[in-house]
């Protein structure tokens, strides 16, 4: 009986959270992987260690090269020697408030690397590789009428990492018209996990309180707390990512719940996990958040965590995945928050 050829995946990205997660899926799926991260004095590789732990190395499973979506002839050289069926662009500069101090380089690494990659994808003539680009929420940015948002609500982005997940959305779009590439884009909305940097809002909320808490630390301070935002977990998205290379044919697809929580409320229900009773006081910048057995002060607030231009409302409307893809999120808000929270008190 003939050997069944497995298929082959290229992660850019693949140390990141929606990388390990995602190269854990294909590898329950018989994908043999390869991922590229940048060269660095330190390894950056926590998240998916437990990967290379646990795997036999016999079957040449997954392999890690060094690359950079900004050196365009190491992405052409990686591609071309790999060959893959699928490619999953995940690199990105991804925090958005840094993207206000690092602008050139989040344009260079979050829209320029798109380009790359389907350039090279183009040039090496891999009509049968199919492309899945990382597209964001922020793309809408600035929105008028607070619906769930979906694939034909027009974008306002108000940040550099914004405006550069629209090109990146735009080229993908472009290749596939243009050339006949598969490229479809998944229109992310916020997405969490306990793999989460320690500087985006989620995990510093979690990894504050739950220090705060032991005693380890003694307040947490927040930017806008009134943001509204839609939050999944990283898991569940990553499926959504395989799936959409698995559909018939190429297409942009927004990938949420539906739901919507403020940061203030993303506290309250952390705050209340943890049996820390709070309490707020105060007004915009002054407001603060106390514990009301100590009396202390444990979230505050700072302009510095404002963004110049804020986003105040991202929900998404996932009714064409649910329809086409049949998927939607498994794992709800308040069971991403236990898992945050249980890693959290887990960690020596």
């Amino acid at each position: 009986m003939a050997k069944i050829k497995k298929k082959v995946a290229l992660i850019f990205g693949i140390t990141g959270q929606d990388g390990s997660y995602l190269a854990e899926l294909l590898l329950k799926k018989n994908y043999i992987i390869h991922g590229v991260k940048r060269r660095s004095s330190s390894a950056n590789t926590e998240r998916v260690d437990h990967i290379f732990d646990s795997i036999d190395f016999s079957n040449k499973n997954f392999f890690i090269h060094y690359g950079d979506i900004s050196d365009s002839t190491s992405t052409l050289n990686i591609i071309n020697k790999i060959k893959p069926d699928e490619i999953y662009n995940l690199a990105a500069q991804s925090h958005v408030r840094v993207s206000f101090d690092i602008p050139e380089y989040t344009a260079d690494i979050t829209a320029l690397g798109s380009l790359r990659i389907l350039e090279a994808i183009r040039i090496l003539r891999l009509n049968k590789t199919k492309y899945y680009q990382a597209s964001s929420s922020e793309m809408y940015g600035l929105v008028k009428n607070k619906k769930s948002l979906n694939e034909k609500t027009p974008f306002h982005p108000r940040s550099v990492y914004g405006i550069s997940k629209v090109f990146a959305y735009n080229t993908t779009v472009h290749y596939r018209e243009a050339y006949g590439i598969f490229a479809s884009n998944g229109i992310l909305f916020n997405h969490e996990s306990p793999r989460r940097g320690p500087t985006f809002v989620t995990k510093k909320i979690v990894q504050g309180l739950v220090r705060v808490k032991q005693g380890l630390q003694k307040k947490v301070t927040l930017g806008n707390l009134y943001a509204i935002r839609d939050w999944g977990h990283a898991k569940d998205y990553a499926v959504s990512m395989w799936k959409i290379l698995q559909y018939k044919k190429p297409d942009d697809w927004v990938i949420a719940t539906n739901k919507d929580n403020t940061v203030k409320k993303f506290v309250d229900t952390v705050a209340r996990k943890l049996d820390i009773k709070l309490s707020w006081r105060g007004k915009g910048i002054q407001e603060k958040g106390i514990d009301k057995k100590t009396g202390n002060v444990i979230v505050d607030v700072d302009k510095k965590f404002f963004r110049p231009t804020e986003v105040d409302f991202l929900r998404g409307d996932f009714s064409k995945a649910r329809k086409y893809l049949k998927w939607k999120p498994a794992i709800s808000t308040n069971e991403l928050i236990d898992d945050m929270i249980e890693e959290e008190l887990s960690v020596d």
